[in-house]
C-alpha cells in the first residue's frame, strides 16, 4: 500500500513538473515577445535659433554620419533593472531617424518631427519614462515624445503615451547623470510606481544642484537661491554702490535665482556684474525665453536700447536742451517720428549689438522707428486726461488700481513711529473740503462709506530727505476723494508733505490744495495732481508691479522646481504660471533696477528705489494677496456670506475689483476641483512629503526673511493647499496683468503719469509762480519728467506693455496632453468655459453707460482683466487685454 502510494506520487510528480516547465516556457516565450513601438519626437534644432553658430547644423550632420546620434531608451514600469532593482529596466536604444535629411518636414517654422522605432519587450509593460542622450555637437530643444501601438497605457488604459518634455538637451558630456523624462501621468509621492521613485528623487537632486559651487553655466539645470546682491557696481565708485537686499531684518527681500558669478572685487558682498549689453545671464536653460519670445522682446525693446546707446538722440531737442517746450512737442512723438542722425548710428549699433538683436533692428523701419504709437489716453481727446474725473477714475480702473483705500477716520492718521518721525498725521481739515462734499458733512460721509484716500505718505516720508537731495524734488502725498451718487469719485483735496527742516523727528510740514478750474488756482491744482501722480507712478513701478508680482513669485518658482517632481500634480498645476518669469527678472536686475539702470534714471526714488521697495516688503503678507482679503483690508469691501466670494464691494463700479473677483472665483473653483481629485482629505496633504518640503523651503529660504511670520498657512489641510495655490496663480496671472498691460495705454503719454518731479510747488511772489500764472503748460512740463527721461520711460513701458506672439493666456495650455488624468482635463475645460463667460460679462459691463468708471472721459474700456482665453491668433503687441498665465514681461 505504501509502495503503491509512493509509486503513484512518483508517477504524478514528474507529470506535474513537466506541465509546470512547459507552462513556464510558454510564459517565457510570451514574456520575451518583442514588439515594434512607433514614436514621434518633436524637437527644435539649435541652428534655427542661434544665428552666430552657423556651423551648428553642419557639425551635427557630421556627428550623425559618424554614428554619434541622438539615442533614446524606454524605461520599464514593471521589470526592475538587474543592476539596480529600484529602477525600471532599460529597453534597447533607438535613434532619431533621418536627422540629416528631415529638416523640411516641420510642425511649425521652428519645430521638426522625427520618427523613432523602439524594439520593446512586451512583458516590460508600458514605459514609465525614457532616457535621451545627445551625442551631437549642439543642443536642441526637445518638445515631446509620443508613443503609439501600446495595448495599454500607464494605468491600463489604451491609447498613445505622451511625454511632454519642453527642455533643452545639451551634448551628453555636459551632464553628470542621464537626462530622462516621465510620461504625463501625475502621481503623488506615495502613489508613485515603485520603479519610478528613485528616478523621481534623482531628478529633484539634479535640479537642486547639491550646493554646486562656481559660476553656473547655460547647460546647468540648477535652481538655487541668492540675495539681491547684484544690483550695485561698487567698482565704479560710491555712487554706484547699492545695499544687499535680503538676509537682514533691516533690508528684507524675496530671494532671486542664483547665478554663481564671482564676488565683486571692490566689494566681496556684492556679486560681479556682466557688461550692459551682455544678456547671457544665467537662469536654468528651460526658463529662458523661447525663440519667438526673444525675437519679440528684442523688437519691442529696440527703442529703449537705442536711446540708451545712441547719444545722437539729443538732436531731437530744439529750443531748450532736454525740455519739451509745449504739449505740441509731446504730441509730435506720436504724430511724427524721431530719426536717427546718420548712417554712423547704424554702424555703431552693428558693432555693439549681438547679431540677433541687430537682425531685429533691421526688421524695423530704420528711418522712423522711434515713432511711438498713440496711447489710448489720447485717442478720444487730447485734454480729457486732465479732468478731475479721469484723475480719480484711474485709481479704480487705471494701471494701479490696487492702492486706493476707504478712509475710516478723519483726519487721516499715520502709522509711522512718532518717536522717530514725529507727528505725521494729516493736516487736512473739514474746512478744506466741506465746499466740495455735495452737501454731506465728514461724519455722515464716513458712516456712509463715501470717503476714500490714495495714501502714499507713510511709504515715502522716511526716504524723502535722501530722495530730495538728488535732482528730484517731490512730496509725500495724500489724496482725499468722495464717492458720488453716480458711482464716480471726486477729488476733495491733495496734501503735499515734506520732512521738517529741523529734522525728521520734528514731523512733517504739509500744504493742502483743493480743486479749482480757472486762474492760477486751477494751475496750482493741476500741479498738485501731478505730484500725486508722480508718487503713484513710482509706487506702481516699484511696489505694485515689481515687488508684489515679479519679485515675490520668483521664490515659488525656485522652490517648486527643487521640491516638486514634474509628475507631482501640484507642479503640473502651477508650472504654466512660472513661464519666463526668472528670465525677465534676471534681465530686469541687469538693465532696469540695477544701479544707474533705466528705472533709476526714469522713476523719482532714483538710487533709493530698491531700498524703498525693501521697506514695503516688511509689511507684505502672503495671505493678504488673495483678492477678497485684499479688498477687505483696504476697506473697499465688507464681508457678505451670501456672495460667491464672501465679500460685497462698497464701490459697485470698481472695474478692477468687479472683473477681478470673477477671475479669482474662476481660478479658485478650478484649483479646488483639481486638488480635490488628488487630495481626498487633509491627511493626504499632511502625508505628501514633497508638498511639505516645498512649503517649508518656500518659507524658510525663498521668503526666508519672513519665515517666522504667523500668517503663513501651515499646509496641514486641503484648504491651505487650495488657497495657497489660488493666490500663487492669481499673483502670476491676473494681478500682474492688471498692473502691467495698462502701462502704455495710460502712461505712454507721460504727462498723465509723470514719474519724476524736478521742482517744488511754486510759491507766490517767485518767478516760477509768475510763470505758472502765465502758462500752465510750460510750468507743468518744467516740473515733471524731462525730455530724455520721457523718451526712455515711454520706450520702456511700451516694451513692458506688449504681449508676445507666443503668449499663453489663462485657460490655455501649451500642450493639450499636459496630463493623462481625464478628471483634471475635464475640470480645466470647465475653467476655460467659465473664463469665456467672464469675457462676455466684461464686454456687457463696458457697454453699460450707467457704469461710468468702465470707460471714463477718455473712453478707454476696461479690458486689462479680459482673459483672452478664446484668442488663439497670437496677435501680440499693444492689445490692452489678455491675462497671460505668468509674469512673462
Amino acid at each position: 500500500m505504501i509502495h503503491t502510494d509512493i509509486a503513484e506520487i512518483l508517477c504524478v510528480k514528474p507529470k506535474t513538473k513537466k506541465k509546470t516547465k512547459t507552462k513556464t516556457m510558454e510564459q517565457d516565450v510570451k514574456k520575451t515577445k518583442t514588439m515594434k513601438i512607433e514614436g514621434e519626437v518633436v524637437v527644435m534644432k539649435k541652428n534655427l535659433l542661434d544665428f552666430k553658430d552657423v556651423m551648428a547644423s553642419l557639425l551635427d550632420r557630421v556627428h550623425e554620419l559618424l554614428g554619434r546620434r541622438v539615442s533614446l531608451h524606454l524605461i520599464s514600469s514593471l521589470q526592475p533593472d538587474p543592476a539596480n532593482e529600484k529602477r525600471g529596466k532599460l529597453g534597447k536604444a533607438a535613434h532619431l531617424e533621418k536627422w540629416v535629411t528631415k529638416i523640411k518636414t516641420s510642425v511649425t517654422a521652428e519645430e521638426t518631427a522625427f520618427g523613432v522605432t523602439f524594439d520593446w519587450d512586451e512583458s516590460m509593460g508600458p514605459p514609465a519614462a525614457f532616457v535621451i542622450k545627445n551625442h551631437h555637437h549642439s543642443q536642441f530643444y526637445l518638445k515631446s515624445l509620443t508613443l503609439r501601438g501600446f495595448p495599454e497605457g500607464p494605468e491600463g488604459e489604451g491609447g498613445p503615451i505622451h511625454f511632454i518634455c519642453n527642455s533643452w538637451i545639451y551634448p551628453n558630456h555636459r551632464y553628470r547623470s542621464d537626462r530622462f523624462f516621465f510620461s504625463n501621468k501625475a502621481y503623488l509621492p506615495s502613489k508613485t510606481p515603485e520603479l519610478m521613485k528613485e528616478l523621481r528623487e534623482e531628478e529633484l537632486m539634479n535640479l537642486r544642484g547639491n550646493e554646486k559651487g562656481g559660476e553656473l553655466k547655460e547647460w546647468d539645470r540648477v535652481y538655487d537661491y541668492a540675495y539681491y546682491n547684484d544690483l550695485g557696481a561698487p567698482e565704479k565708485g560710491p555712487n554706484s554702490v547699492r545695499p544687499v537686499l535680503g538676509g537682514s531684518p533691516e533690508l528684507p527681500y524675496p530671494r532671486r535665482g542664483k547665478t554663481g558669478r564671482k564676488p565683486n572685487k571692490a566689494d566681496p558682498k556684492s556679486e560681479s556684474r556682466l557688461a550692459f549689453l551682455n544678456l547671457n545671464i544665467y537662469v536654468p536653460r528651460d526658463e529662458r525665453f523661447s525663440h519667438v519670445k526673444f525675437s519679440d522682446f528684442l523688437a519691442y525693446a529696440l527703442k529703449a536700447l537705442t536711446q540708451v546707446l545712441v547719444p545722437e538722440i539729443a538732436s531731437v531737442c530744439d529750443k531748450t536742451i532736454n525740455e519739451f517746450d509745449s504739449f505740441e512737442d509731446v504730441f509730435h512723438l506720436y504724430d511724427g517720428s524721431i530719426k536717427l542722425a546718420n548712417g554712423h548710428t547704424i554702424s555703431k549699433l552693428r558693432d555693439i549689438i549681438p547679431w540677433e538683436m541687430f537682425r531685429e533692428l533691421v526688421r524695423n523701419d530704420g528711418e522712423g522707428f522711434l515713432k511711438f504709437p498713440l496711447p489710448d489716453i489720447l485717442k478720444e481727446s487730447r485734454s480729457a486726461w486732465r479732468t478731475d474725473e479721469e484723475f480719480a477714475r484711474e485709481m479704480l480702473a487705471g494701471l494701479n488700481p490696487v492702492v486706493i483705500s476707504r478712509l475710516q477716520e478723519f483726519p487721516p492718521k499715520s502709522n509711522l513711529d512718532s518717536a522717530k518721525y514725529g507727528n505725521q498725521d494729516s493736516s487736512i481739515r473739514e474746512e478744506h473740503i466741506e465746499a466740495y462734499m455735495n452737501g454731506l458733512n465728514v461724519q455722515d460721509a464716513l458712516e456712509q462709506n463715501k470717503l476714500y484716500i490714495l495714501d502714499h505718505h507713510d511709504a515715502l516720508m522716511p526716504y524723502l530727505t535722501r530722495i530730495n537731495s538728488t535732482n528730484t524734488k517731490t512730496y509725500a502725498t495724500r489724496t482725499l476723494l468722495l464717492l458720488q451718487e453716480d458711482g464716480t469719485l471726486k477729488p476733495l483735496a491733495i496734501e503735499l508733505s515734506l520732512p521738517h527742516a529741523q529734522g525728521e523727528s520734528h514731523g512733517s510740514v504739509s500744504k493742502v490744495f483743493t480743486p479749482a478750474e480757472t486762474g492760477v488756482e486751477g494751475s496750482v491744482w493741476q500741479l498738485a495732481k501731478a505730484y500725486a501722480a508722480v508718487n503713484d507712478s513710482g509706487y506702481h513701478q516699484l511696489i505694485s508691479h515689481w515687488l508684489e508680482t515679479h519679485a515675490v513669485i520668483e521664490p515659488f518658482i525656485i522652490a517648486s522646481n527643487r521640491q516638486l517632481s514634474v509628475v507631482h500634480p501640484i507642479y503640473k498645476l502651477l508650472h504654466p504660471h512660472f513661464r519666463d518669469t526668472m528670465n525677465i527678472n534676471a534681465l530686469a536686475r541687469h538693465v532696469l533696477i540695477s544701479s544707474d539702470g533705466i528705472l533709476e534714471r526714469t522713476v523719482f526714488p532714483g538710487r533709493y528705489a530698491m531700498e524703498l521697495s525693501s521697506s514695503i516688503y516688511k509689511n507684505w503678507v502672503f495671505t493678504d494677496q488673495a483678492l477678497p482679503k485684499d479688498l477687505l483690508k483696504r476697506g473697499l469691501a465688507v464681508e457678505d456670506p451670501n456672495s460667491d466670494n464672501g465679500v460685497k464691494l462698497l464701490i459697485e463700479d470698481y472695474p478692477y475689483a468687479v472683473d477681478g473677483l470673477e477671475i479669482w472665483s474662476a481660478i479658485k473653483t478650478w484649483v479646488t476641483e483639481y486638488c480635490s481629485f488628488y487630495y481626498k482629505n487633509d491627511k493626504t496633504v499632511q502625508n505628501d512629503t514633497e508638498i511639505q518640503s516645498w512649503w517649508t523651503e518656500l518659507r524658510t529660504k525663498g521668503h526666508g526673511d519672513k519665515q517666522h511670520e504667523s500668517w503663513w498657512p501651515s499646509m496641514q489641510t486641503r484648504y491651505d493647499l487650495i488657497e495657497s495655490c489660488t493666490i500663487i496663480i492669481w499673483i502670476a496671472s491676473a494681478l500682474h496683468a492688471a498692473v502691467n498691460f495698462g502701462q502704455y495705454p495710460y502712461a505712454g503719454f507721460l504727462p498723465n503719469r509723470p514719474t519724476v518731479s524736478r521742482r517744488f510747488m511754486p510759491e507766490p511772489g517767485t518767478v516760477e509762480y509768475a510763470e505758472l500764472a502765465e502758462d500752465i503748460d510750460v510750468a507743468f512740463l518744467k516740473t515733471i519728467t524731462p525730455q530724455l527721461q520721457t523718451l526712455l520711460g515711454i520706450s520702456i513701458i511700451e516694451t513692458l506693455s506688449m504681449h508676445s506672439t507666443d503668449e499663453v493666456y489663462l485657460g490655455q495650455r501649451e500642450s493639450p496632453n499636459w496630463t493623462a488624468d481625464d478628471e483634471a482635463l475635464e475640470a480645466f475645460r470647465r475653467f476655460e468655459k467659465e473664463l469665456e463667460l467672464i469675457e462676455n460679462n466684461i464686454i456687457r459691463r463696458n457697454n453699460d453707460k450707467r457704469l461710468k468708471n468702465r470707460t471714463g472721459p477718455v473712453n478707454i474700456p476696461y479690458t486689462l482683466l479680459y482673459p483672452n482665453t478664446t484668442d488663439y491668433t497670437r496677435e501680440g503687441g499693444l492689445t490692452g487685454k489678455g491675462i497671460p498665465n505668468s509674469v512673462s514681461i
